[in-house]
């Protein structure tokens, strides 16, 4: 029970994040703020300072920024939609870029831990696809078809999304990267730039197309701030582009909704689940497996909320914009029209996830 409240805490500090730069970017634009929640529900305890109400909630989850003439018009000067669209486009953003700005911070922890996972190949299967393209241990791959590639799971990820794909493949030859007896050499030496094409090969076993490929034990520690600083920003993008590809991969079909989609019940137990396991192989694995699930969830939610869909910041950034090039706002009852609409189709799609959640779990 204990871990599932730990998972319930962390799903909150993420969503408490998302809504305390919408918060702090209001009060920078001098919106006023008629109360900034920490938890959902019933009031616990508040107190107002200045023309705000500070709340703690029961329920600790989450949290909420209500500003001033948000939804409704208001001819306080201080409202919302009394401000420019500038001023009004930084409040809706703040908050899915507080939440890219904490997936970074658990990066950091990350990368200071393990370090980064170079695509460096360990093994080479003998009769796969990428010994007949001419590939050997110890070749660094940097890019498959359009797509860089910095990491093994970057490998991985695109084969995922593009099965059957002809791949275009660059990698780096180092002279004294070959393999003698199992084990990979220091690599030493200026490398060689090359490229080869190979069809992967579907594998019945693990379902999955595949080059013939393993990676490994290739971790590499951060030499300095600015790698230490690229490999943090590459676990956020990895995020992102692992959620862009499963969206694509959704709408393709390579991929069933019940599946692959996850609500806030079936992410707390796993969280909860993960962190029990973790606490038993001590705190620097503890720590690790948090900072895993905080970078992964926060750039997701993220990701998430800058999508152009009705009801979502995204949404609001999308008539914002359209505001911006025209000169003048959309009639503001046929955008409440559409993001009413929109949260309807998001509350019937998360009672669907809920549902789905809850059949997983028994």
């Amino acid at each position: 029970m204990l871990y599932i409240l730990a998972g319930i805490l962390l799903f909150g500090v993420i969503v408490l994040v998302h809504e305390f730069g919408h918060f702090l970017f209001a009060k920078l634009n001098g919106i006023g703020v008629v109360e900034f929640s920490i938890g959902m529900g019933p009031r616990l305890c508040s107190f107002v300072r200045g023309d705000t109400r500070y709340s703690v909630k029961c329920l600790p989850f989450g949290g909420s920024c209500m500003m001033v003439g948000e939804d409704v018009d208001n001819p306080d000067p201080s409202a919302f939609n009394n401000k420019p669209v500038w001023a009004r486009i930084s409040v809706i953003a703040a908050g899915p870029v507080f939440n890219l700005v904490f997936a970074l911070l658990c990066a950091m922890v990350i990368v200071a831990q393990v370090g980064h996972d170079m695509p460096v190949l360990h093994d080479v299967v003998e009769g796969s696809p990428a010994e007949g393209a001419g590939l050997l241990p110890g070749d660094e791959l940097t890019r498959i078809n359009n797509r860089k590639i910095s990491s093994r799971r970057d490998v991985s990820l695109y084969l995922m999304a593009h099965p059957g794909e002809k791949l275009t493949v660059h990698y780096r030859r180092f002279p004294e990267a070959q393999n003698e007896g199992g084990q990979i050499p220091q690599k030493k030496g200026k490398p060689s730039e090359q490229v080869t094409e190979l069809m992967p090969e579907y594998n019945e076993e693990y379902q999955s197309y595949m080059m013939g490929v393993s990676f490994m034990g290739n971790y590499k520690k951060a030499e300095n701030p600015l790698e230490f600083l690229d490999y943090s920003l590459y676990e956020v993008k990895y995020c992102i582009i692992t959620t862009i590809d499963g969206l694509g991969m959704l709408f393709k079909g390579q991929m069933k909704v019940e599946d692959s989609v996850t609500g806030p019940v079936g992410i707390v137990s796993m969280v909860g689940e993960t962190i029990e396991e973790g606490q038993k192989s001590g705190a620097a694995v503890l720590l690790n497996i948090i900072a895993t699930w905080g970078l992964l969830l926060s750039a997701t939610l993220g990701i998430m909320n800058l999508l152009p869909i009705p009801a979502l910041d995204g949404g609001r950034l999308l008539f914002l914009l359209i505001e911006l090039l025209r000169g003048r706002p959309v009639d503001p009852e046929k955008e409440g029209m559409v993001h009413a609409a929109g949260m309807a189709l998001l509350m019937m799609l998360m009672v669907l996830v809920l549902f789905n959640d809850i059949r997983k779990l028994m």
